[in-house]
């Protein structure tokens, strides 16, 4: 079954289009979404949160509509990108609180707010006034307050920003254990890198769009026709750049240093087979065959540049 399921969906705010007629479903463990600020990344999670009411559409989250319903709303965990705290209450009393308004009584709140705390690594500073908080430290009590509930389903708006290096490991070991322990997260961020480090599987959206969708390495091979930028680390660049020249799908050649060939083309798998080709032929020692923008940060830049692949 499907986590998020989302038909025809449409959120618009008068003449503003948040999110345009977008059909997706979002299966089981992390998924990324990926998109500028103003891409609808924080309009999606709202929609699937039951914050807003669809403007046209539907969208289900564990199989049931979402707008209105109190069952599936309990079983969701929401780490919102902005902040929204009582500044004078200590950490402790805002994760208990919200658990309480979650469903949970007494007893069973403080125990679940005090297991999410631990789980941030907050339990030093959960009895301090959260206008004390840094950055870093208000992010991982907002993520608490969405574990608490125990929910089967965390949506995480931006929750690594403003979070230090270390922060940002920690948080994303936290993220893979809680998947491994059968939690499945929606996750979005502007910052492309960090998402790839916690996920393959992605939504990329820009202009209220799903511009692309799947794994990172799927979305790759459906980008026939656009650049591709190969590297290769060898003894004699120039050699090898002298013999791929003669290639109608070569489109580029950069020497970027010493040993470094940049190839640019359409057609990459047809230049990984003649690399292999040339380099036995003239035995060539090459130390490096790899892409050069197989990252996220290159896929996304091609996606958004254009338009919505066909």
């Amino acid at each position: 079954m499907a986590v998020i399921e989302l038909d025809g969906l449409s959120k618009w705010y008068g003449e503003v289009i948040g999110l345009n007629n977008v059909t997706v479903s979002v299966g089981g463990g992390i998924t990324g979404l990926v998109g500028p600020n103003g891409a609808g990344k924080s309009t999606l999670m709202k929609l699937a949160t039951g914050q807003l009411h669809p403007s046209a559409g539907t969208i289900r989250v564990l199989g049931r509509r979402v707008w209105d319903n109190p069952s599936v709303l309990s079983q969701i965990g929401y780490c919102p990108e902005g902040d929204v705290f009582w500044p004078e209450m200590t950490g402790r009393r805002f994760v208990q609180f919200l658990a309480r308004l979650s469903g949970l009584a007494g007893a069973a709140a403080r125990s679940a707010a005090r297991e999410a705390i631990e789980q941030t690594g907050m339990a030093e500073h959960m009895d301090r006034p959260i206008r004390g908080y840094s950055k870093g430290m208000r992010q991982r009590i907002k993520i608490a307050q969405a574990l608490a509930p125990r929910p089967k389903l965390l949506i995480l708006d931006e929750p690594l920003a403003g979070t230090d290096p270390v922060g940002r490991h920690e948080l994303t070991e936290l993220f893979g254990r809680l998947a491994a322990d059968g939690v499945d997260i929606l996750i979005s961020s502007h910052i492309l890198h960090e998402v790839e480090a916690l996920t393959q599987q992605m939504l990329m959206i820009a202009h209220g769009r799903i511009v692309a969708e799947g794994e990172l390495r799927t979305v790759r091979r459906h980008m026939q026709g656009r650049p591709h930028a190969i590297r290769v680390v060898a003894d004699d660049p120039r050699r090898l750049a002298a013999e791929l020249s003669q290639m109608a799908s070569v489109t580029g050649l950069r020497i970027t240093e010493p040993d470094t060939l940049i190839i640019e083309t359409t057609l990459p798998e047809q230049i990984y087979d003649c690399l292999g080709e040339l380099i036995l032929h003239d035995q060539m020692k090459v130390q490096e065959i790899a892409a050069a923008d197989a990252g996220l940060e290159a896929v996304y830049d091609y996606l958004t540049r254009g338009s919505a692949l066909g």
